[in-house]
C-alpha cells in the first residue's frame, strides 16, 4: 500500500492537509483544485490557508516531489474526494461539487481503484457517487467505493488526521475492507467499519450533537441576559455537578460542519427531526439577537453623542485562532452592522488582507472604537483590559 498513488480532489481545509500528510508518508500524491492560484501556490511549496504545521508539511511534500498540484486529475490507485457540500436556499443539501468531482475522475478510474468520499454528505451521497461513476461508464463492481468522513478540528488538523478514530463505510463489504486497509497505513487511531449510509449519518450525528448542546448554552446566555445573570459564572457553577458539562455560548455557530450538517438531517428527516431543527433555529437566532444588542447600543451612543458609533468587531473567523470564514457568525454580525449604518472596525489577526473589509489591528481598533464587541475568542484578545467604553463579550474572552 505504501507505494500507491493517490489523487486528492479539492485542496482546501481538508484536502490539502490530507494530501500533504500522505505525501510525507511516501505516497505519490496528485492534488487537484479548480482554482489556478491555489495550484500555483501549493506547487511553490506555500499554503493558501492558515493551519498550524501545514506549511511545514506542504513544503516538505512538494520539495520531495511526492506532492504535485494540478487543475486536472490523473490515473491513480486511490481517489479521495474532499470538496465542499453546502446547501441551496431553503437548506436543501447541495452535492453538485461532489457530482462534478466524481465526473472529473471517472475517465481516470481503472479496475481495483479505491474511490473515497471524505466530504461531509447527506445520507445516500456515496451511493450517488457510485451511480455517477456507473453512468460515466465505470464498472463499479470492479471499483471500491466508500465514505470516510473527516473528523478533525481546525487548528489541530495535522495531529488529528493521524490520531483520531476514523469511520469507513463502503457500498459493499469488499470496498469497506480495502478502504480500511488504506487508512490503517497512516491513522494511529482505530479505523471503524460500517456501511456507507451509517458512516454518512455518523458524521452528521456528531455535528448535530454539538449543535444541540451549543444551542442549550446560547439559550442560557439569552436567558441570563434577561435575568441579569453572568452566564459565564452560571455555567462554571453548573458544571461543578459531576454529570453536567455545559458548553460555552457564542454569537452563533459557524464553520462548514456544525452550522450546515444538521440541515442535512432536517431536510431528510422532516418532522421527525424536531430537536435538531430547533437547535439550528436557536443558534441562528443567537446571531440575530447579538446584532440587535449591538445596534441598540450604537443607536443609544449616537443619540447621546450626536455621531455614529465606531464599533470594533473583534474577530471574523468562525472559531478562535484560525482564518476560516465559512458560515462565520462573527463575519455575519460585522456585515449586518455595516449594512445597517454602523461604522465598523473589523479585526481578524489571522487574516492579513480581506477584499470586503479593511482589516484593522486590534490595538488600533480598541483605541479608536466607542463600542467593543468580542465575537471570537482569539488568543490575541485574552487579557485585554478596556475602560470607559461599552463592551459586548459574546464569546467569553474577557472571562478567560
Amino acid at each position: 500500500m505504501q507505494n500507491k498513488t493517490v489523487c486528492v480532489i479539492g485542496l482546501g481545509y481538508i484536502g490539502l492537509p490530507t494530501a500533504a500528510l500522505l505525501a510525507n508518508r511516501q505516497y505519490q500524491v496528485h492534488g487537484v483544485d479548480v482554482v489556478q492560484s491555489t495550484v500555483d501556490t501549493i506547487n511553490q511549496g506555500n499554503i493558501h490557508i492558515v493551519e498550524p504545521d501545514l506549511d511545514t508539511f506542504v513544503r516538505s511534500a512538494v520539495n520531495s516531489g511526492n506532492l504535485i498540484a494540478d487543475t486536472k486529475p490523473k490515473e491513480s490507485d486511490i481517489f479521495i474526494i474532499a470538496v465542499p457540500t453546502p446547501f441551496h436556499d431553503g437548506y436543501v443539501p447541495n452535492i453538485d461539487y461532489v457530482v462534478s468531482a466524481t465526473e472529473a475522475i471517472a475517465p481516470y478510474i481503472k479496475e481495483g481503484n479505491i474511490v473515497i468520499l471524505e466530504s461531509t454528505s447527506p445520507v445516500g451521497t456515496t451511493d450517488k457517487v457510485a451511480e455517477v461513476l456507473e453512468a460515466q461508464g465505470v464498472d463499479i463492481t470492479r471499483v471500491h467505493i466508500a465514505h470516510c468522513p473527516e473528523r478533525v478540528l481546525p487548528g489541530q488538523i495535522m495531529r488529528e488526521l493521524v490520531e483520531n478514530d476514523r469511520i469507513v463505510g463502503g457500498i459493499n463489504e469488499k470496498a469497506t475492507e480495502e478502504t480500511v486497509a488504506f487508512y490503517k497505513t497512516f491513522v494511529s487511531g482505530q479505523v471503524l467499519q460500517t456501511d456507507a449510509k451509517t458512516a454518512e449519518m455518523a458524521k452528521l450525528t456528531e455535528n448535530s450533537y454539538r449543535d444541540v448542546n451549543i444551542a442549550f448554552a446560547n439559550e442560557l446566555s439569552i436567558l441570563s441576559d434577561k435575568f441579569d445573570i453572568d452566564v459565564w459564572e452560571l455555567i462554571s457553577l453548573a458544571n461543578r455537578h459531576p454529570r453536567v458539562n455545559i458548553l460555552q455560548p457564542g454569537a452563533g455557530v459557524g464553520g462548514h460542519c456544525i452550522a450546515v450538517d444538521p440541515w442535512f438531517i432536517v431536510h431528510a428527516g422532516g418532522e421527525d427531526a424536531k430537536i435538531i431543527k430547533t437547535a439550528r433555529e436557536v443558534n441562528t437566532y443567537k446571531t440575530e439577537w447579538s446584532i440587535e444588542k449591538v445596534k441598540n447600543a450604537a443607536l443609544a451612543f449616537e443619540k447621546e453623542n450626536g455621531r455614529v458609533a465606531k464599533v470594533a468587531c473583534m474577530g471574523l473567523a468562525f472559531k478562535p485562532n484560525i482564518d476560516d470564514l465559512r458560515e462565520s457568525p462573527a463575519l455575519y454580525v460585522t456585515r449586518r452592522l455595516k449594512a445597517d449604518g454602523v461604522e465598523v472596525l473589523p479585526v481578524e489577526p489571522n487574516i492579513n488582507a480581506f477584499d470586503e473589509f479593511d482589516v484593522v489591528e486590534y490595538e488600533e481598533a480598541i483605541n479608536d472604537a466607542d463600542i467593543i464587541v468580542f465575537l471570537v475568542a482569539h488568543e490575541e484578545f485574552k487579557g485585554i483590559r478596556i475602560f470607559g467604553k461599552d463592551v459586548f463579550d459574546f464569546c467569553g474572552v474577557t472571562n478567560k
